[in-house]
């Protein structure tokens, strides 16, 4: 856990001000967009943008427990790159360049810091190499800021048992709009640093749900991307035919200039991305970011996804009013599907699901652990053991480890585990994918978390952009999801969305400093 003295938290009550040319900018909220063009104008430098950034975590992570380590070579990663916008002519540098990133805990670093997912059982564990993902920011010149908490082990360790955000390295993470509320998981950290403006971007990983449920529940953008768009080598696994690396960020197009940056073939990830490279469109992502592409899109409601659960609350009644916003800005609401066998879908443990991922879990970690340079552990039995022999530090008494005892008792895929593959697979196509194809739509738009499964069933996309809050103040989501390759068409119709409504606002409530009203500035 970083530590900071007490009387740093008041920093986040300061002005923090670069005057140039007599001008200041507010840095809360800044976009990448915003920062490039601070820095082409000389108003801004990326150093000085990763000391704000810095000055924030100092502040707010005792609280948030959102970052769980920071890099200490972020500040002359910045100095770096401030020299080479000196020195390289203007326009020659991407969008990424000198902007801020953190990375969940779970994404391999080569460099001091650590990839635990959470624990402290591969604590001073190194890798041999940057994962695929890091590999492609640092090209990119973006500052690696540090490693973002998580639900620890990707909450695989235990289900329903430890809590989302929780994590022994780090302790129980906080949404920043209510105290109480749920942050959700895995990719916590990630969400909740960027919502409360403790970085630009961040990247999380979903298999189930771990980017948009984080995202939906912070009142920020996730990005779960299409299995394979993203390479995933060098990511700590959970099960790889669904395991998928994703943005997190405040808008839709600091997700996408991130996701332009990422997506691409890997050669250790190659059967995934090699397949999934077809999907990728000349010139990028960043094309698709038009305040009229929502014209003549095609979007499908299935209430059988949510209409029993959340009728009569505001997430509902928010939505009927979104559909109608969607409507005015040209899109064609086909409403009142119905996926087949959606209780089944949506269950886990009915749909194949859980087996599958006991199996492939044991498989794919003991890989990923062999492969390290040095580690104290180096199989899921390892780990195990860890945690039975340090309660204190793991919680083990509290929280147990139940699901990962589970894993370790399984023993490949046999006949069991390959019939809960054919099940998913059927639910998919028989389901959603019917759905889909059938009214030719373009995305499925549903309210707050509940199309999640629908997605990780198929290794489909998905984006929530930020919707509403309830009477709480608690934050909630809308999610476009498509089928396989659809992020070109996700993206028009997220932005657009976004650009229509407008609707995320950063967390009034931090350290109950009830009249929180500076503005940050550059």
């Amino acid at each position: 856990m970083i530590k900071v003295n007490g009387p740093l938290l008041i920093s986040l009550l300061l002005i923090i001000t670069v005057e140039s040319n007599g001008q200041d900018y507010p840095l809360e909220e800044a976009t990448i967009d915003s920062i490039q063009t601070a820095f082409t104008n000389t108003n801004l430098t990326s150093r000085q943008l990763v000391d704000f950034y810095l000055t924030q975590i100092q502040a707010l992570n005792p609280v948030l427990r959102a970052v769980l380590e920071l890099n200490p070579d972020a500040t002359s990663q910045a100095d770096v790159a401030d020299e080479e916008r000196r020195s390289i002519s203007k326009g020659s540098l991407g969008k990424l360049h000198g902007i801020p990133v953190l990375l969940k805990d779970t994404i391999a670093t080569k460099d001091k810091l650590n990839t635990t997912a959470g624990s402290y059982a591969l604590l001073g564990s190194t890798v041999a190499r940057d994962a695929g993902v890091v590999k492609k920011l640092r090209n990119a010149g973006a500052v690696i800021l540090g490693k973002a908490s998580l639900t620890e082990w990707y909450n695989f360790r235990a289900q329903g048992k430890a809590p989302n955000a929780w994590c022994a390295r780090s302790g129980q993470g906080q949404n920043p709009y209510v105290p109480s509320g749920d942050p959700c998981g895995s990719s916590s950290g990630s969400a909740i640093s960027v919502a409360a403006n403790m970085v630009t971007v961040s990247l999380g990983s979903e298999t189930h749900g771990s980017i948009l449920c984080p995202s939906d529940h912070n009142s920020v953008v996730g990005f779960k991307p299409t299995v394979g768009l993203t390479s995933r080598a060098g990511v700590i696994p959970v099960y790889p035919p669904h395991d998928t690396i994703g943005v997190i960020s405040r808008t839709v197009s600091d997700s996408v200039h991130v996701l332009d940056a990422i997506v691409g073939f890997d050669p250790r990830d190659e059967e995934a991305t090699q397949e999934a490279a077809k999907f990728i469109p000349a010139g990028g992502y960043a094309q698709f970011l038009s305040e009229d592409g929502l014209k003549g899109k095609r979007l499908g409601v299935a209430r059988n996804l949510f209409e029993i659960s959340l009728r009569g609350s505001s997430i509902h009644t928010t939505f009927e009013h979104h559909l109608d916003i969607l409507r005015q800005k040209g899109a064609i609401i086909v409403d009142d599907l119905e996926i087949s066998n959606i209780s089944t879908v949506l269950n886990p443990g009915k749909s194949g699901e859980t087996t599958a991922m006991l199996a492939g879990f044991k498989t794919a970690v003991n890989i990923y652990l062999e492969e390290l340079v040095t580690s104290p552990v180096r199989s899921l039995a390892d780990v195990i053991a860890f945690i039975k022999n340090n309660p204190d530090l793991e919680k083990t008494k509290e929280y147990g480890q139940h699901t990962f005892i589970a894993s370790e008792k399984t023993n490949g895929f046999g006949d069991k585990e390959k019939r809960a593959v054919e099940l998913m697979g059927n639910l998919s196509r028989d389901g959603f994918e019917k759905v889909m194809i059938e009214n030719e739509l373009d995305a499925l738009v549903a309210p707050g978390t509940r199309a999640i499964g629908l997605l990780a069933l198929g290794g489909f996309p998905g984006i929530t952009v930020p919707a509403g809050y309830d009477d709480k103040g608690m934050p909630f989501g809308i999610i476009f999801g498509g089928l396989r390759g659809f992020e070109p068409k996700l993206i028009e119709i997220a932005y657009a969305f976004e650009q229509a409504t407008m609707i995320r606002r950063p967390p009034s409530y931090l350290f109950e400093l009830k009249n929180y009203n500076s503005y940050a500035s550059f």
